[in-house]
């Protein structure tokens, strides 16, 4: 696909979309993750995904590399948090997101630069032979999801979200999701990139809402994977504002 192809794409799937109501409640809730926030990330990415690698690895070694990930400039996570109790000052993280602006130049740091708290924490997980056959398809990862008709290079990415179910119906997830766009776009990254499974309608049919557009097909952990992208200047729900300190 060439760049003007692209362009006219997106452009095309941004007409459809309308600007994002704001709930200032919400949006208050939402801040940036932080090191103590680790144990509860953990649990939500453990719960939502548990088939996925990094689950599958175990609770502690996720708790540990959200702990090690947050000092990385190329890491942006933000949660959602409410009260324990109404009235109580003590707070509850029920929500995460997690993206980066270069995931492979993002996990070859951390993984450099915390071996020695990672490898420990990993090896339990690692040694099951299903998580080994995963492993040696991770490495594939990146050129196959690649693989497909992007606008050019796509280097930031959205990882990881997951939200306590009976927060759906909230519109938590879409507020989360511009937290995390905004803050790409005040980086500077004109694109974001997003890949699911081909037969997760509500995925699909949540990032087809704000624009994203199927950019190609491929296969993965013996499933079948759409890459999504979208183009932030494009879109009305996107502001460059960041919300995240620079490390």
């Amino acid at each position: 696909m060439t760049e003007p192809a692209a362009g006219g794409r997106f452009v095309e799937a941004a007409r459809g979309v309308r600007p994002f109501a704001v709930d200032p409640e919400v949006m208050g809730r939402i801040r940036p993750m932080q090191a103590r926030d680790a144990e509860d990330v953990a649990r939500l990415h453990h719960a939502a995904m548990g088939n996925s690698l990094w689950a599958r690895v175990g609770r502690r070694f996720l708790a540990v590399l959200y702990r090690v990930l947050v000092d990385s400039e190329r890491f942006l996570a933000f949660v959602y948090e409410e009260p324990v109790e109404p009235g109580s000052g003590r707070m509850r993280v029920r929500g995460f997101i997690a993206g980066s602006t270069d995931p492979d130049a993002m996990l070859r740091d951390t993984f450099r630069r915390a071996w020695f708290l990672l490898g420990p924490a990993a090896l339990p997980g690692v040694l099951k032979p299903s998580v080994l056959r995963r492993l040696a398809e991770t490495a594939r990862y990146k050129r196959v999801s690649d693989a497909v008709h992007l606008p050019g290079p796509v280097p930031a990415e959205s990882l990881f979200c997951s939200f306590e179910p009976d927060l759906r119906g909230r519109r938590v997830s879409g507020h989360i999701n511009k937290v995390l766009f905004d803050d790409l776009l005040a980086r500077g990254h004109r694109y974001v990139k997003i890949t699911t499974e081909v037969d997760n309608e509500g995925a699909n049919r949540q990032l087809r809402s704000w624009g994203f557009v199927d950019c190609g097909r491929f296969r993965f952990y013996g499933k079948d994977m759409v890459t999504y992208v979208l183009d932030l200047e494009a879109s009305p729900r996107v502001e460059p504002v960041s919300r995240h300190p620079a490390v």
